[in-house]
């Protein structure tokens, strides 16, 4: 929403905007009760999802936690819940951009850095099934698409052209 209105105001320098330059803020005014809904149920299981799919990759993925001997499960985390409040806010506003551009981008190189690209990836696809299941349906479908954003920049290693 905000990315939207911030080119919104480029665009229409010094004219009124259009009725259809207008339409995203009429889906996004009628679509905000259930954002905020959606935005204050990940908040009260935010804890339960992360705690869940930590579970789903001890069961599953046993080592992937614990590259070399050491124990990431705590710096995993504390990343998790970080990138999950972000996903959340980004379901409230409505703009993938501004997480993008924000947040993801920066917190991309930091997983490169530390080679964590699968941990990620791995990490927000069982999100994606564990949210389906916590959450109500309409609150799942507006997650699990941010949800894949932070796979797809997160998790997948840039391709080399």
């Amino acid at each position: 929403m905000l990315s939207k209105l911030q080119q919104l105001g480029i665009n229409i320098d010094g004219r009124y905007a259009s009725d259809t330059e207008l339409q995203f803020m009429d889906t996004y005014i009628s679509s905000f009760d259930s954002r905020v809904e959606a935005y204050q149920r990940i908040k009260e299981v935010e804890k339960e999802i992360v705690e869940t799919v930590l579970q789903k990759l001890r069961t599953s993925y046993p080592k992937l936690l614990l590259p070399k001997g050491e124990d990431l499960q705590g710096k995993w985390k504390q990343d998790t819940l970080r990138v999950l409040r972000h996903s959340a806010m980004t379901v409230l506003l409505d703009d993938p951009e501004l997480l993008r551009q924000q947040f993801l981008y920066w917190f991309q190189t930091i997983m490169q850095a530390f080679g964590a690209q699968e941990v990620c990836n791995i990490t927000y696809l069982i999100m994606q099934d564990v949210v389906k299941e916590m959450l109500p349906k309409n609150v799942a479908d507006l997650l699990c698409p941010i949800l894949e954003i932070n796979r797809d920049l997160l998790g997948v290693q840039p391709k080399n052209s």
